[in-house]
């Protein structure tokens, strides 16, 4: 009898251990992937190495105050009115370096459209204040769409959004608040929960990430004209991806492959396709409006 009692005493003893064990790795998994994860999600860089002057384009140093107190930088490059109707390009740029990292491609759609193009940094980037976040990306991006509204050069019904990779969910959810003329999203991914079950080995991983730029949730609810492009060579966002996020928007929409671009390169080396298909897009757009 004593040795029965002394046998489920033991039983009971090893089953809190195991418990408490199980608990103490879970959070202490929960505390690191925390901490990767915030690095594998932003990469910013507080250094601005180039601006708009560097590609000889007049530009206006703009700060922004966001509704928590932070200062947020952006550029506004005025666009060529001569050349396309008056619109304005709200860039929201990927997740890696800040504004200046975006130069060459700035300059190429400046002398390509036209249009007037108006980029910033999330809290954290380049000289915005702050830590990046969802959250905070959000309230950026409310921040820049109550600035471009008190501009007397925006025409607010010829705003287009272009969001890059990250970027693009971004623009995704700003746009069910303050739906665009158009969306333009390069590189998408349909979430970063989706991300991480296909590039992290361990599937219940997905399921602690806190930052899920849920794209192919708020993307249904939009019924805003979509341009999705993306290369076929893309490593860091698979083509998959942003077929999906594409497959679960409505019409009006488009898909453009960018045959031999990777996730940096698509608006270089899928140049004709990704300068064509944007051409393209704004051009039917306008046809619509008149």
């Amino acid at each position: 009898m004593l040795t029965k009692l002394m046998i489920g005493r033991d039983r009971w003893l090893l089953v809190r251990v195991l418990v408490g064990v199980s608990l103490a790795y879970g959070v202490t998994f929960f505390v690191l992937w925390s901490h990767l994860e915030k690095r594998f999600v932003f990469f910013p860089s507080t250094e601005l190495l180039y601006t708009p002057n560097n590609a000889g384009l007049e530009y206006e140093d703009v700060r922004i105050q966001t509704s928590d107190g932070l200062t947020l930088h952006g550029w506004f490059i005025p666009g060529d009115p001569e050349m396309v109707p008056n619109n304005t390009w709200l860039w929201f740029h990927g997740n890696g370096g800040n504004n200046g990292y975006r130069i060459d491609e700035l300059a190429m759609a400046h002398h390509l459209t036209g249009a007037n193009l108006f980029i910033f940094d999330y809290r954290g980037y380049g000289e915005s204040e702050g830590s990046p976040s969802e959250q905070g990306t959000y309230l950026d991006s409310r921040a820049v769409m109550e600035y471009l509204s008190g501009r007397d050069d925006v025409a607010q019904d010829q705003i287009v959004y272009l969001g890059h990779s990250l970027g693009a969910a971004v623009a995704v959810e700003l746009a069910l608040t303050r739906p665009p003329m158009a969306m333009m999203l390069v590189s998408p991914f349909a979430s970063v929960r989706d991300m991480a079950s296909i590039t992290l080995p361990f599937p219940p991983v997905a399921w602690l990430v806190r930052n899920h730029y849920d794209s192919l949730t708020r993307i249904r609810q939009l019924n805003v004209p979509l341009l999705v492009l993306h290369g076929d060579q893309d490593e860091t966002v698979p083509l998959s991806q942003g077929r999906r996020l594409y497959d679960a928007a409505n019409q009006p929409k488009r898909f453009q492959v960018l045959e031999g671009a990777a996730h940096n390169d698509t608006y270089e080396v899928g140049s004709e396709q990704y300068w064509g298909a944007i051409e393209e897009f704004l051009g039917e757009l306008q046809l619509k409006d008149k």
